[in-house]
């Protein structure tokens, strides 16, 4: 998995780069190819903002969110990619399960 990191009128930081990498770590496991995951964190007065682009099994999603709390932003963000991941994943299944088509029997 590769992960970007690229910070906005702050300084970069070791912790909060750890904590982005071990959540979204978390949805991994919803994908059999190799992520792209670009995080952008901001701050715009006195709100940390943060930006998610993630790139995987043919798909992209795309999630911000924003708060007082950069931990508590990054959580935010990483959970509505996590759901987005999860409802593409249950769309795939459910049109692979429904695909087939239906035999009847010949009518004796």
């Amino acid at each position: 998995m590769r992960v970007s990191y690229t910070f906005r009128n702050m300084e970069s930081s070791e912790g909060v780069k750890n904590y982005a990498s071990e959540k979204i770590g978390k949805i991994q496991k919803y994908m059999r190819a190799p992520l792209h995951a670009e995080f952008t964190f901001s701050m715009e007065r006195h709100f940390h903002r943060v930006d998610l682009n993630l790139t995987g099994d043919g798909h992209q999603y795309a999630g911000h969110g924003q708060s007082e709390d950069m931990y508590a932003t990054i959580d935010q963000v990483v959970d509505k990619i996590d759901r987005q991941v999860r409802d593409t994943k249950a769309t795939e299944t459910d049109r692979r399960r429904h695909s087939g088509e239906t035999v009847r029997r010949p009518e004796d």
